[in-house]
């Protein structure tokens, strides 16, 4: 093995990234392919994965206006989960966390899967009842759930206001061990390497401009680099679904809403768990810097802006200090915003849509990067066969003309069981 002194790796970082290694190819643009992925996140780069690995199709390009991981894959708090009351969402996201737990390996890239629990906080008899029966439905899907009661919960998270005269007092928690966090840049690296290893294009500073259909069918895409011809072109654009949708005359039942969070200075490790609660609209976790992630609810306004604004910022703080009154001595370092493409039922669209040839993974609303994996190989599967995986196939667009909508009542879509 060769050995470095501290000399010789001060110089390798100080010289710069000249001459690391590309980890992915930087390719032109080709006139065609066999398949077209747009959205250069997590959710299309492990679709374009998924479609090279599992159903040989390679001859694929990843267009992404901006850069990799640039859209709600760096705009999130990393938190993993499956803890969902209804069998579509539990079986779904069961799947999605099996697929984080062995990712590392499979990508041959660490991703930084934290197995740390998601604990969400009980503060009335009623939520009391609503998390016991949560509980026992993610049993019974074969999911981990553990109900602890608030004198466990104030052992082991001291620094939470446990106490009976506290603005929102404890009851109890409904804690799932195998939630927890994953580094979210190294998802979209990992997978970007992965399926670049493939034969994958991925084309960056690409953004699309117009889908051409013919006869009801896709057969290219338009984009600010030349044109494309395909057949099969798949979407994966978070909160900008509705407006690439739009391009081929679909119209889809999403709102874009803006979703902020933010960090506070770095400090020693105080919170090893995922602490979230839906009375008090607030979700935080410690990440591996030392900074404390934190967030809360949507601004209820329609907006693509990836920003945030003080009112949000305000509340997410109170929140905060209410729950952990030593917290509030830190400062914020930074605040981001992520686009939102809320359903009308909290539950994401993976399917076939009107056109064909043309496919959708979307409509995750607050918490998209947790499915990143089974979105990916769903996406992959509907878009190589031609019709859904089992897992996807509850989640198509016609739900919501038909009434099978799968709505969980804030028991699972929302940040603060997230």
């Amino acid at each position: 093995m060769k050995r470095y002194s501290i000399f010789s790796l001060a110089s390798h970082a100080l010289r710069g990234d000249d001459r690391w290694p590309r980890a992915w190819r930087n390719p032109e643009l080709g006139k065609s392919y066999d398949a077209v992925v747009i959205g250069g996140g997590g959710h299309g780069l492990a679709t374009a994965y998924y479609l090279a690995k599992e159903h040989g199709i390679r001859d694929v390009a990843v267009l992404e206006k901006g850069w990799l991981g640039g859209g709600n894959t760096g705009r999130n708090t990393t938190i993993v989960r499956s803890n969902y009351h209804l069998d579509a969402n539990a079986n779904f996201y069961e799947f999605s966390l099996k697929l984080w737990e062995r990712l590392s390996q499979e990508l041959n890239f660490n991703v930084m899967y934290s197995a740390r629990g998601v604990l969400n906080l009980v503060h009335t008899p009623a939520e009391i009842d609503a998390a016991m029966r949560r509980g026992n439905a993610m049993r019974l899907n074969g999911i981990d759930a553990k109900f602890l009661a608030r004198d466990e919960i104030a052992a082991w998270i001291p620094r939470l206001d446990c106490s009976p005269d506290a603005r929102f007092p404890i009851l109890g928690g409904l804690l799932q061990p195998r939630g927890g966090t994953v580094r979210h840049d190294a998802v979209a690296w990992g997978y970007a390497r992965a399926a670049d290893a493939l034969g994958v294009d991925i084309i960056q500073q690409c953004e699309v401009t117009g889908l051409r259909v013919e006869h009801g069918a896709v057969t290219g895409v338009q984009t600010t680099l030349g044109d494309i011809r395909t057949a099969k072109v798949g979407v994966a654009v978070a909160g900008h679904s509705s407006r690439v949708a739009a391009m081929a005359g679909v119209k889809l039942p999403i709102e874009s809403h803006v979703l902020q969070a933010m960090v506070s200075e770095p400090v020693k490790p105080i919170l090893d768990t995922v602490v979230t609660s839906g009375a008090v609209h607030f979700y935080i976790s410690q990440s591996d810097k030392g900074e404390l992630v934190m967030g809360g609810d949507l601004d209820f306004y329609n907006s693509y802006a990836q920003r945030g604004n003080l009112p949000k910022i305000e509340e997410v703080v109170a929140a905060c200090t209410a729950l952990f009154p030593s917290f509030g001595r830190l400062r914020l370092m930074r605040t981001w915003g992520g686009i939102m493409d809320m359903t009308m039922d909290g539950s994401p669209i993976i399917c076939r849509l009107p056109v064909k040839g043309l496919y959708m993974t979307g409509g995750w609303c607050y918490g998209g990067f947790k499915a990143t994996p089974a979105s990916g190989y769903t996406h992959a599967w509907t878009m190589a066969r031609d019709e859904p995986h089992p897992l996807n196939a509850p989640f198509t667009v016609e739900r919501f003309a038909e009434g099978r909508v799968i709505d969980e009542k804030g028991a699972g879509p929302y940040p603060w069981a997230h």
